[in-house]
C-alpha cells in the first residue's frame, strides 16, 4: 500500500523507529499505537515498524521484534533469587541484555541493594549465549540494579575473587572492599573465540566524580556514604586486578564505558569487549539502514526528550542516521524538554509531546496508548495529507 505525497508525486512510506516510553509503553506498543494513529489520518499509508533500543532494558524485545528468536534461561537475579531471563538469537549472533538478569526491574518494588546487588546472573546469560554456539554477542548494558564492576558476571564465567582467608568475597560492590586476590585464569575459554560488543549509551569511567557510583549509585538507592564506599571498593577492585592482569586493568578502569551499568562495562572490557554506542550497535543489528532506504518519513521518540536524549539515546541515533540519508524525522514523546533549535541540531524537524494533547501528567501516563494514537493521527495530517 502506497500513498501519494502532498505534491501528488512519488510515494510516502513511514518508518516508525522509536524506543519505549518508560513506565507506560514498550517500544513495540509505541510502534503499534503510532501505526494505528497514522492510519486514522490516511488508511492506505504504508508503515514499517522497527522498535529500537540503546542497549538498556527493552533491547532484547527490540531484537525479537526484528526477527530474532527469544531464548529463556533461569539465572540469578541481583539479590541471588532465581529469575527467568531472556536473550535474543539469530544465526550466530546473540543479543544479551544485562537488565534481564541484573536490572532494577528484577528488584521487589521499593527495595534497593546498592552494596550487595550482583551481576552474577548477567554472566549466566552470557554463558547461555556461548552454549548456543554464537560467534558474536551484543551485550547491552543499562538499567542495572548493581554497582559491582562486573565482578559477579566474571565469577559466573569462571573468575575467582577471594578474601585474605581464601574465601569468595561477598556479593555486590560492597564485598569488593575485602578483596585480596583476583584470579581470571579460569574464565570460560569460549570467550576468546567470540566477538563481544559492549553496547551502552554512557561513556563514564569506572570511578571518580564521573564514575559509576557517583553518577548512577543514587538511582540505585545508594546514600552518600554508600557512594563513597562503592567508589573506594571499585578502585580497590581495579588495583587488585592489576596484579593478575597487568596495567590494562587500570587502563580499562579509565576507559569510556567502564562505568556503564554499575561498572559491568569494566568487567566486559576485561573480557576483551569492544565498546560502541548502544544505539549504533542496535541499528546495525536490527537492519535499520535497509528499512531507512524504504522510508521517506521517519518517526522516532522515547518517553522524555531532554538533554540526555542528545547524548547517545535512541532518538538521537535514529535522527542522525536518518539525516545522513536525507530523510525527514519527527519525534513523539511523553514530555518535551528541548527547545526547537536543539531538536533541529539533532536532525528532528518537530516533536509531538503527549502532554500537549493531555496536560494532566498522571492521566498522560495512564492513558499513554490512546493519547499517542491521537498524536500520531495529527502527525499523519501534518505530514502525509
Amino acid at each position: 500500500m502506497q500513498v501519494a505525497d502532498a505534491g501528488g508525486q512519488g510515494t510516502r512510506r513511514v518508518l516508525v523507529a522509536a524506543d519505549k516510553f518508560k513506565g507506560s509503553l514498550t517500544a513495540v506498543e509505541v510502534a503499534e499505537r503510532v501505526t494505528a494513529g497514522l492510519r486514522r489520518a490516511l488508511p492506505e499509508v504504508e508503515v514499517e515498524a522497527l522498535p529500537v533500543a540503546d542497549g538498556g532494558d527493552g533491547t532484547v524485545a527490540a531484537a525479537v521484534a526484528a526477527g530474532f528468536e527469544r531464548r529463556e534461561v533461569r539465572v540469578a537475579g541481583p539479590l541471588g533469587q532465581e529469575v527467568t531471563a531472556a536473550f535474543a538469537l539469530r544465526g550466530d549472533t546473540a543479543v544479551v541484555e544485562m537488565a534481564e538478569a541484573s536490572g532494577l526491574q528484577r528488584l521487589p518494588a521499593g527495595v534497593f541493594a546498592p552494596l550487595t546487588a550482583s551481576t552474577y546472573g548477567s554472566g549466566e546469560l552470557l554463558r547461555a549465549a556461548l552454549d548456543a554456539g554464537v560467534r558474536t554477542i551484543v551485550f547491552g548494558v543499562g538499567g542495572s540494579a548493581t554497582t559491582d564492576g562486573g565482578a559477579g558476571m566474571l565469577s559466573a564465567l569462571g573468575a575467582r575473587f577471594l578474601d585474605v582467608d581464601g574465601e569468595p568475597v561477598g556479593p555486590g560492590g560492597g564485598g569488593l572492599a575485602g578483596l585480596a586476590t583476583a584470579d581470571l585464569s579460569g574464565l570460560d575459554a569460549r570467550l576468546t573465540s567470540v566477538e563481544l560488543v559492549l553496547a551502552s549509551d554512557v561513556d563514564n569511567p569506572l570511578t571518580g566524580p564521573k564514575g559509576a557510583p557517583a553518577v548512577y549509585g543514587p538511582q540505585k538507592g545508594a546514600s552518600p556514604d554508600d557512594v563513597a564506599a562503592l567508589d573506594a571498593a571499585l578502585a580497590h577492585f581495579a588495583k587488585v586486578l592489576e596484579t593478575s592482569v597487568g596495567p590494562r586493568a587500570a587502563e580499562y578502569a579509565a576507559a569510556p564505558g567502564a562505568g556503564a551499568a554499575g561498572g559491568i562495562g569494566y568487567g566486559a572490557l576485561l573480557l576483551g569487549a569492544r565498546f560502541r554506542a548502544g544505539i549504533e550497535v542496535m541499528l546495525d543489528v536490527l537492519g535499520f539502514a535497509h528499512a531507512l532506504e524504504r522510508a521517506e518519513l521517519v518517526i522516532t521518540g522515547e518517553g522524555s526528550l531532554d538533554e540526555q536524549t542528545l547524548h547517545g539515546k535512541a532518538p538521537a541515533g535514529v535522527a542522525a542516521a536518518a539525516r545522513a540519508a536525507g530523510k525527514e524525522v519527527v519525534a513523539v514523546c511523553g514530555r518535551l524538554a528541548l527547545p526547537p533549535e536543539a531538536l533541529g541540531r539533532a536532525g528532528i524537524r518537530r516533536a509531538y509531546p503527549l502532554t500537549d494533547a493531555e496536560p494532566d501528567i498522571a492521566k498522560c501516563i495512564a492513558e499513554a496508548g490512546p493519547i499517542l494514537e491521537r498524536v500520531a493521527e495529527q502527525i499523519g495530517r501534518d505530514f502525509l495529507t
